[in-house]
């Protein structure tokens, strides 16, 4: 369906324009509600602020648009769920494998 916005009146685009602005805002929390669904509240979760260390701790709340995650020094954060891993896949990667000695005798 195509709209001409050319044909319509400033008080006709204000109004689509409000309906656009709340169908993206809308989408947004869909797509951060089904990202959350990829976690549980107990999870040990990951993630990597801007500038700082990577953090590792514990997923203790869903908001509405982010969770609140318990960090190892008792510290909360409110992350968005794009943001996080979890933690024992991220420890299962970065972890190097044991190292393997030959025996020569």
């Amino acid at each position: 369906m195509k709209i001409d916005i050319d044909r319509l009146s400033e008080a006709e685009l204000v109004d689509l324009n409000h309906r656009i602005v709340e169908r993206l805002r809308m989408l947004d929390q869909l797509r951060a509600h089904g990202q959350m669904l990829e976690f549980s509240i107990g999870d040990r979760v990951t993630f990597e602020p801007q500038g700082r260390p990577p953090v590792m701790g514990v997923l203790v709340k869903y908001n509405r648009k982010t969770v609140t995650v318990l960090d190892e020094d008792g510290q909360r954060w409110n992350v968005a769920p794009v943001l996080l891993r979890h933690a024992d896949v991220v420890d299962a990667v970065t972890t190097p494998p044991t190292a393997i000695t030959r025996n020569d005798t």
